[in-house]
């Protein structure tokens, strides 16, 4: 993944990732608030030793010394030092208790011993810190201590610092916790973002498909909430966007299979409902605007669709041409004012591929082409039957309608290699549903055509009303 994958995976998901930091942030305050707040308090005790009367004596006692500071430090959490400080204090309970509230350290390379105690109570940790300082001094004055009557310790141990009673709590430390979580939060939503596109497997948009196939994109649809009532939306709206992209993709189908010689094509998808009729339909409207002779033949013999769209009876068609019960002739119907044909699907038969793989078919896709200078057939989908790619190979080319956000690219793949296992050539793709906002938004310069039409004819009169006025004025006469 590059740079700017990770970008547009933040792009994608950034409201996934700034709730899930809000929640990382709530979680930290949430825990500081319910803990108990801890107070610490720090007393200091100094080891000294008898002094010799030498330079040796002094370098040795101070080597002696230090040695025995990390003993004593050791010396603090036993028993011996502990139960002395919960007898003096009266606290109920054990030494083993007290002892996991204190803390022993010796600082390197000298002589003073630092106990530090945690407790809910602040004034409780400051007594139980000297409490224990002073303990410590008496053991160590006893254990150290000749065993002659008259004998004194050679090692003396002096509270240098007493411990005084906290003002602030040394934990929760919120400041601390919330920046934690915050941290947290934002690393799981990032996590959780990138492992989300990585295991998706749709295909979002131009790069996706570049990274299975090198067969060329020509056409891009943008998705639209009201297709299925507008279908034919070159029809319906013919100054609209989307309109302009099927006339584009119309221009991309002359420079496809030049040395093929024939202009017949079949529109197919991986599976249902990636807008295959659709864009087959609006292709063949917007083949015929432009003065072309074009059939539009319905070859979904399952599921066919064309005789809705384009308001035609679709009792007789394709299969009653095909089994001999009709003439071709007699089931192309006209369409519109312009030079566009329709041969609807007719009744659906028991053997669909049987048919379109038949000499028959064969020699009906001989005649279209003689006929008509384009045809369009609308086949069923790849993956679930072989109807398409079947009259693919007879057709000669095929382009295959991909819909973005909803085709898996192991179907993209399975679609191709289908085509492939047949011999029958790909002519191009069409990405169809593509977003128009967000950061897979598709950008209607990608193909070539970004000048549109507008849309509001009062805009276009004012702006003619404005021009002439404009005119009159530079020639003199008052209005």
């Amino acid at each position: 993944m590059e740079l700017r994958d990770y970008i547009r995976i933040l792009r994608k998901s950034w409201i996934l990732i700034v709730l899930l930091t809000l929640v990382g942030i709530g979680a930290a305050a949430t825990v500081s608030l319910i803990q108990t707040p801890k107070y610490s308090a720090t007393s200091k005790v100094f080891v000294s030793t008898q002094p010799g009367g030498t330079v040796s004596d002094l370098a040795q006692g101070n080597s002696f010394t230090v040695q025995r500071v990390n003993t004593y430090s050791d010396l603090v959490s036993t028993p011996i030092v502990l139960l002395p400080v919960i007898a003096e204090l009266g606290l109920e309970i054990s030494e083993g208790q007290l002892g996991e509230t204190i803390t022993a350290s010796a600082p390197l390379n000298t002589s003073i011993i630092e106990i530090a105690v945690t407790n809910s109570d602040p004034v409780l940790a400051a007594d139980i810190a000297n409490a224990t300082s002073q303990s410590l001094t008496n053991v160590v004055d006893q254990i150290e201590k000749p065993l002659e009557d008259d004998a004194v310790s050679p090692v003396k141990l002096t509270l240098v610092q007493q411990a005084t009673v906290p003002p602030l709590p040394v934990s929760p430390n919120v400041p601390l916790n919330i920046a934690l979580g915050l941290l947290v939060g934002l690393a799981l939503g990032v996590g959780l973002a990138v492992l989300r596109e990585v295991l998706d497997t749709r295909i979002r948009n131009e790069r996706d498909v570049e990274a299975i196939t090198d067969t060329a994109i020509i056409g891009g649809i943008v998705y639209d909430p009201k297709a299925k009532d507008r279908p034919l939306i070159v029809h319906d709206d013919p100054r609209s966007p989307r309109s302009e992209s099927f006339r584009t993709l119309r221009t991309n189908l002359q420079f496809l299979d030049v040395g093929r010689g024939g202009h017949s094509f079949v529109i197919t998808s991986s599976v249902q409902s990636e807008g295959k009729s659709t864009t087959a339909a609006n292709l063949a409207i917007a083949l015929a605007d432009s003065g072309t002779k074009v059939l539009l033949v319905d070859a979904d013999l399952r599921r066919p669709k064309v005789d809705a769209y384009m308001g035609l009876e679709g009792a007789v068609g394709i299969t009653d041409v095909l089994i001999g019960r009709a003439e071709l002739a007699d089931v192309v119907q006209p369409w519109g004012r312009s030079r566009l044909s329709v041969l609807p699907a007719g009744k659906i038969p028991p053997n669909p591929s049987e048919l379109l793989g038949s000499a028959t078919m064969a020699r009906l896709i001989s005649t279209l082409d003689a006929q008509y200078d384009v045809v369009i057939f609308d086949a069923p989908p790849l993956l679930p039957v072989t109807d398409a790619a079947i009259l693919a190979k007879l057709v000669g080319g095929a382009i295959v309608v991909v819909a973005a956000g909803r085709t898996h690219k192991n179907q993209l793949t399975g679609a191709l290699a289908a085509l492939e296992t047949v011999g029958a050539g790909v002519s191009g793709l069409v990405l169809t549903m593509l977003p128009t906002k967000g950061p897979d938004a598709y950008g209607y310069g990608n193909y070539g055509y970004g000048y549109g039409y507008l849309d509001d004819s009062a805009e276009t009169t004012t702006t003619t009303r404005k021009v002439a006025k404009a005119r009159v004025r530079r020639a003199g006469v008052k209005l």
